[in-house]
């Protein structure tokens, strides 16, 4: 592709003055000084003055959003964000994204395959990609002085793929392992079945390819899918120690590459309904949800606080979740061992909340039935103050938590990149925690208890009832 091969010239002078900064920052850190701000008399570049160590965000005319976060550190992470989730397939192209997820390494128009395999790990780096129901996202991660050499690769992944027959032939194999490794996971299972039994279109599509796709998504399928899904504008490139500027100018050059918005998606349609999966096995999974609210508003938060109120699982390892809601409601029904804990899934248009459980096949139904008991006990008002304090404290330490490490930061830039062309700081989003009252959680529950329910369950079901029965 032209242009790509020349874009280890990019921008010399200004990686020529990051390095240095670096090296100042590094000599100030063994010296004892402040780690959280630029060393006395290093100088900025325009525009970010007082805003060091801030999220910048950018959006090109071309649609294109920018978004980075200047830490310091010796390794840069880089990401590309595309609405291409499994929401966006067909009919006709069911299971493309899964290819997609595994032709990450194939031949493209300016590297071939052993070229990118070998060129990312003679600088130490890696490349990576997975996917959702709505994103696809294509991550790089590389010592910082290598840069230029990592993101040639991602961007000829990401707009130059040639998808050669014989290359997307020989992924048959590959998609049938993955579906057999996911096949070993019942909660896999359940989850993929809750959705398909959930929703009408969108998101009901699998993440891994139905079984009569298998050997059916040719080379055609493939472009056609990157040309409607693969624009500009549904396009966000994001950054962790990599600076602005840079990032910015690789977007304006390289990643302008097709313009309008793509694909319309459908809009998720929920139906609500029940998929039984019998088999043998010595536990009961189920999972009985209902309609929530979509992400990033403040009803989803609210959602959000109920689940960790009644019990989001284990917070110490080989815990008991003593202050779990649904544990300590589920323990008066059985004494028989059982794992439960709230269910919630945040889309753009659309979301998922209820109770996951893991039972014995002989109590399966008390379990279950008991675990509702409990959503229903806080929506008829059986919540005190200091049980809402300790669930928003649990959502806040997960949630910052969840930023402290590489891969949650950039997938929370990447992911309000795309949704919202902007960046709202975490102590923001702690305020909104914060705000979230009693009556928004009853209510929420509320939602739950009244909404059409949805049921999957895997394992032995000669006790588990049905979804008209709880």
């Amino acid at each position: 592709m032209k242009g790509i091969r020349g874009i280890s010239q990019l921008s010399t002078r200004l990686y020529a003055a990051q390095a240095a900064r670096k090296r100042r920052f590094h000599v100030a850190a063994r010296r004892g000084q402040s780690l959280a701000q630029p060393l006395a008399g290093l100088k900025l570049s325009p525009g970010t003055a007082h805003s060091f160590q801030d999220v910048h965000v950018t959006r090109l005319p071309s649609g294109l959003v920018i978004a980075s976060l200047e830490n310091y550190s010796p390794a840069s992470k880089i990401g590309v964000f595309i609405k291409a989730g499994c929401r966006y397939e067909t009919p006709d192209n069911q299971g493309v994204t899964h290819l997609l997820r595994l032709a990450s390494n194939l031949t493209t128009k300016g590297a071939s395959s052993f070229k990118i395999c070998r060129g990312i790990e003679a600088v130490g780096g890696s490349l990576s990609v997975t996917s959702s129901r709505e994103n696809m996202i294509y991550t790089v991660d590389c010592l910082r002085d290598d840069i230029d050499t990592v993101m040639e690769y991602l961007i000829n992944v990401t707009t130059a793929p040639e998808f050669r027959a014989w290359e997307v032939s020989d992924l048959t194999p590959r998609v049938k392992m993955d579906k057999a490794q996911a096949a070993k996971s019942t909660q896999i299972g359940v989850i993929e079945a809750l959705h398909e039994a959930a929703y009408k279109n969108a998101l009901s599509n699998s993440l891994y390819c139905p079984d009569h796709m298998v050997g059916n998504i040719h080379s055609g399928h493939l472009h056609q899918f990157v040309q409607n899904n693969f624009t500009s504008a549904r396009m966000a490139l994001v950054g962790l120690g990599v600076d602005h500027a840079v990032l910015k100018q690789v977007g304006e050059q390289f990643l302008n590459i097709r313009s309008g918005a793509g694909t319309t998606g459908a809009k998720a349609q929920y139906r609500g309904g029940e998929i039984r999966m019998p088999c043998i096995s010595s536990l009961v999974h189920s999972a009985v949800v209902s309609q929530s609210a979509a992400a990033g508003t403040g009803e989803a938060l609210a959602f959000s606080v109920l689940q960790h109120l009644l019990g989001a699982g284990l917070h110490v390892k080989r815990g008991s979740c003593a202050t779990s809601k649904l544990v300590q409601g589920v323990a008066k029904a059985t004494a028989d061992p059982f794992d439960v804990s709230a269910f919630n899934s945040s889309y753009s248009d659309s979301g998922l909340f209820g109770v996951y459980t893991i039972s014995q096949p002989g109590v399966a139904g008390d379990v279950i039935k008991a675990a509702v008991a409990e959503v229903k006990a806080v929506a008829d008002g059986g919540v005190t103050a200091a049980d809402l304090t300790r669930a928003k404290v649990q959502l806040k330490g997960e949630f910052l938590m969840s930023l402290e490490t590489s891969e949650g930061l950039l997938e929370a830039m990447g992911t309000q990149a795309l949704t919202e062309g902007s960046y709202c700081p975490a102590e923001e989003i702690s305020k909104k925690i914060d705000n979230v009252t009693l009556t928004d959680v009853s209510n929420a529950a509320k939602k739950f208890m009244t909404g059409k329910k949805t049921m999957v369950s895997s394992g032995n079901l000669i006790k588990t009832p049905f979804v008209d029965e709880i």
